[in-house]
């Protein structure tokens, strides 16, 4: 017990640092937005006029500019070049001739504040030069420019020279179907989860819901689950593990000489799996010896087969989460305006571009991470306090641990929703099976908008 509250102690305060530095990260939502409005400036033309106000807005490119001066306003640190010329030459062509000369002054001054290597483009631009498309390339090269920086410089450099198109012109209707996945298929999703959360909400009125499953887990105790979550996960995965693999870890990356998404990629799966090892071997240790006296599916009730019947119960709950969720963000959002960063794996995945390193990515989000997650919260947490406390506060703390442990103070009040809905499945189905593999998909779906609009994600 003193062990248990030791760990406990520590762990807490582990978690209130780690709360208390998540509003030091950037949030992955406005480089999001942004990535929205370039797509929306990018494919506007091609969209038809009666459906440009509903599918973009009114001027894409006027609210992707107040976006941008928005962000250098707030931002503590120099915005990127790249983004301070992609407003220039957004503000270049304003109606506004005070606005217009601004941003021309703007460009100029940007010249000596870049590498050499960059400044011919500044150059060529604030001259008004024409250029034909293989020496715009060759401008634009040392920018490795984002396909929004390669439109505007394109129309101002003379687009269509040599009848070589801009951006915009290309795979256009792969734009616009990139465009309805962002904007139209989310709220589509939304429709689709109110109207089963509706159905499910009057089942439980009328008393026609099937009823709970008992809540069978492994014969552990609190203390028991102190020691896995608090020492095991906490303390050992999240503290002791990074310090003795990161050595190792960064000098085979550095003789290997990776490229850096990649290097990231692995360093990231590597140390999840690390990360992972210290509580399931402290599981296995506690349940050794008690293994002939387990349940028909085993302690933890993963319940397997059949595949189907975990799947459409996951997939129901992610769609009826969608709503609850999505409400407590925009509620967060309200309410507490700079609220914290988002998980760093977020911002790692927009911006990688490097398909291994999205590969690795990929495997931790939305395979290791709800296997072990589930494991821990739902499989051993949930029951042992279930048959203690009673279902309802089980998944309620189950929830809140859940929610804490990803140390974000701007995600906590959506991860205890996403939280909740796991424990409540996990203890209607009596399956691990289902809560992973809802956990599962509503990873996949943030990893999906992710890459709809990640690097490279234009094909440009």
């Amino acid at each position: 017990m003193l062990l248990a509250l030791l760990s406990l102690s520590l762990s807490l305060l582990l978690w209130l640092e780690g709360l208390a530095g998540s509003l030091e990260r950037p949030s992955v939502e406005s480089a999001l937005d942004l990535r929205q409005l370039e797509l929306s400036a990018l494919v506007e033309e091609q969209l038809p006029p009666g459906l440009r106000p509903l599918l973009v807005g009114d001027d894409p490119r006027e609210a992707l500019a107040d976006a941008l001066e928005g962000n250098l306003e707030q931002a503590a640190i120099p915005m990127p070049a790249q983004r301070r010329l992609e407003l220039g030459l957004l503000r270049r062509g304003s109606a506004d001739l005070a606005e217009a000369e601004a941003a021309e002054q703007n460009l100029r001054r940007l010249i000596p504040s870049v590498e050499p290597s960059r400044r011919p483009l500044l150059e060529a631009l604030v001259a008004g030069r024409r250029v034909s498309p293989p020496e715009r390339a060759a401008l634009l090269r040392p920018w490795q420019p984002s396909p929004l920086l390669e439109q505007l410089s394109c129309e101002q450099l003379g687009g269509g020279i040599g009848g070589e198109s801009c951006p915009a012109d290309r795979n256009p209707a792969r734009r616009v179907l990139q465009l309805l996945a962002v904007n139209v298929l989310p709220l589509l999703l939304l429709l689709i989860g109110l109207g089963l959360l509706i159905r499910m909400l009057r089942r439980l009125v009328t008393r026609r819901q099937s009823p709970f499953a008992p809540l069978v887990g492994p014969p552990l105790t609190p203390i028991d689950a102190t020691l896995l979550i608090a020492g095991g996960f906490v303390l050992v995965g999240e503290l002791v593990v990074p310090g003795l693999l990161e050595p190792p870890l960064t000098a085979l990356i550095q003789s290997r000489n990776l490229s850096a998404p990649l290097a990231e990629g692995l360093r990231v799966l590597v140390l999840y799996l690390g990360l992972m090892a210290a509580p399931l071997f402290i599981l296995v240790l506690l349940l050794r010896g008690r293994l002939a006296s387990r349940p028909a599916g085993g302690w933890l009730q993963w319940h397997w087969q059949p595949l189907a019947t975990a799947a459409g119960p996951a997939l129901t709950l992610v769609m009826m989460l969608l709503p609850p969720v999505a409400f407590s963000g925009w509620l967060v959002g309200k309410l507490w305006e700079d609220a914290g960063g988002s998980n760093p794996l977020l911002e790692l995945v927009l911006t990688s571009g490097d398909p291994l390193a999205l590969a690795c990515f990929a495997l931790t989000a939305m395979v290791l991470a709800p296997l072990f997650e589930e494991t821990l919260f739902r499989g051993v947490l949930l029951p042992v306090l279930g048959q203690r406390l009673g279902g309802t506060a089980a998944v309620g703390i189950s929830a809140s641990v859940f929610a804490l442990a990803h140390l974000s103070l701007g995600e906590l009040m959506p991860l205890f929703v996403l939280g909740i809905g796991l424990g409540l499945l996990r203890w209607h189905s009596g399956r691990l099976a289902s809560s992973v593999i809802a956990h599962a998909l509503w990873n996949g779906l943030t990893f999906a908008n992710l890459l709809l609009l990640a690097d490279g994600a234009g094909g440009v």
